[in-house]
């Protein structure tokens, strides 16, 4: 067996042999998260019989699940494990201590982390396309699987978030392709190596290497350590497509010297844009390769980031063979993905959108976007610092010089969780957040919670105003206060 054929097979860290012979009931511990569920619903689609257990669980994926037809156990105990499945999927919010976990050590039951499951059972028998990196690689997966959709080829995907073209965050075709969203983050209690390691990939897009998960990374340095282990389980000659605006992303992508690497960017890269303008609700711009006029191509979403998210799309399904004019039309058929510059409504001439940015690129990104189409109305930025990196400090400045691009900023107090306990001077300081703000000119505030948002922006919004909503989570259900509280007003 040769290296690239031994990288193609990544040790699997559990127990037992996974394969579809005699493979018929499967538990997924944890069965509620965003990848637990889309896994679910492909085991289902595959014909396999499944259950799972969790804790809390709420929509949207419990009804997710309850529309899939699987059975949910509330809560965690040994007693889940009968009758006993052939499998056992260990979603990574588990850890060891819990008691279903610790029972099934104890038994001889086969099991796997989430992506070693899917790469074992899915990834391959298909050609897995991989959508890696610190920003976009939501969009982007969605984007590249509506696109080959859209030309004829069937794909399988899976994607964090809410694929508006697919109804939902997994789909399982019949062609030969599975696009599939890359994540950094740890796959498992009992192997702590990024998900991505198991996604056997065929080609690549890197959307971009910046710090983040401080959580479980240390600094950059152990970031890019790990897309390295992912840029080294290419094949020759693969593909690899690369954010040539991101020298850390290219850096790591240069390592792996048997990938067919190609960039892109505004300029001096492989793949370039240009003539970029916001016309009539759409975003467009030209494609050229080295020079070579490719085409002309409009999205629905506006700004440079969902530009850089295109160029990445475009440059791998050129790789996977198709036209210009066939990527073009998917690229405009692109409805997007739920909460990525999702747009929730308009009421009494105010607009409201929806956004799962975190990261201090993601938010300037975002309210570029914003900029770009809404260049004269008022923009409002209500930020919500909850990842387990913007909840640190290390961005303290840099959440100052994104979130000055709105007009009006509203910043939650920092989410504290007990499974991630901050040290108070690691902190994100929001009363210094909201100071910086001041000095730039931007009117700022701090609030205790959505409910004090909601009263807040309800209050102060006028029509023609524009209101981003930015986090990873729930944001205490902030979207559902403001769109009540906007339909009320109206």
């Amino acid at each position: 067996m040769s290296a690239a054929e031994s990288n193609q097979r990544p040790a699997s860290i559990g127990r037992g042999e996974v394969g579809w012979d005699g493979l018929q009931t499967v538990h997924l511990i944890a069965v509620a998260g965003v990848g637990m569920t889309a896994l679910a619903g492909l085991l289902k689609a595959r014909g396999a019989r499944v259950r799972g257990s969790d804790e809390q669980v709420y929509p949207p994926m419990s009804d997710v699940l309850a529309d899939l037809g699987i059975e949910v156990i509330e809560g965690y105990r040994a007693e889940n494990l009968e009758p006993r499945p052939d499998l056992v999927i260990v979603g990574n919010k588990i850890s060891r201590g819990n008691p279903e976990a610790e029972a099934l050590l104890e038994s001889s039951i086969p099991y796997r982390s989430m992506p070693s499951a899917l790469g074992e059972l899915f990834l391959a028998e298909k050609r897995s396309l991989v959508v890696a990196g610190t920003h976009g690689k939501s969009t982007s997966t969605a984007m590249l699987a509506t696109v080959l959709r859209s030309a004829g080829r069937d794909p399988s995907m899976m994607v964090g978030g809410h694929a508006l073209d697919f109804g939902g965050n997994f789909a399982l075709g019949g062609g030969e392709h599975f696009v599939i969203e890359g994540d950094e983050y740890d796959s498992a209690f009992f192997d702590k190596r990024p998900k991505f390691v198991h996604y056997r990939p065929a080609a690549a897009i890197l959307t971009a290497i910046e710090f983040d998960h401080a959580d479980i990374y240390a600094d950059l340095d152990a970031i890019k350590q790990s897309f390295r282990e992912l840029v080294a389980l290419l094949p020759a000659a693969a593909p690899l497509v690369v954010n040539a605006s991101f020298p850390e992303a290219v850096a790591v992508a240069g390592e792996g010297e048997q990938c067919a690497v190609e960039t892109f960017a505004a300029q001096g890269a492989d793949w370039t844009y240009a003539d970029l303008h916001d016309s009539g609700g759409r975003t467009v711009f030209s494609i050229y390769r080295r020079g070579g006029r490719e085409g002309e191509v409009a999205l629905r979403a506006p700004g440079y980031i969902n530009v850089w998210n295109a160029m990445g799309v475009y440059a791998l399904a050129r790789a996977e063979g198709l036209r210009h004019d066939e990527v073009a039309a998917g690229l405009e058929e692109f409805r997007g993905v739920a909460r990525r510059q999702e747009l929730v409504g308009e009421w009494g001439g105010v607009t409201l959108y929806d956004d799962f940015a975190h990261h201090p690129t993601a938010v300037r990104g975002v309210l570029e976007a914003m900029r770009a189409r809404f260049a004269e109305r008022r923009l409002w930025a209500l930020f919500e610092p909850r990842s387990n990196t913007s909840r640190r400090a290390v961005f303290q400045e840099a959440y100052a010089e994104a979130l000055a691009l709105a007009d009006r900023v509203i910043v939650a107090e920092v989410f504290r969780k007990q499974s991630d306990v901050v040290r108070p001077e690691e902190e994100l300081s929001t009363s210094r957040l909201v100071a910086d703000l001041g000095a730039s000119g931007c009117t700022a505030s701090v609030a205790a919670d959505a409910t004090e948002i909601s009263k807040t922006v309800l209050a102060e919004v006028a029509a023609g105003d524009v209101v981003v909503m930015m986090s990873n989570g729930a944001f205490g259900g902030l979207r559902r206060r403001l769109t009540d509280g906007l339909v009320e007003r109206s």
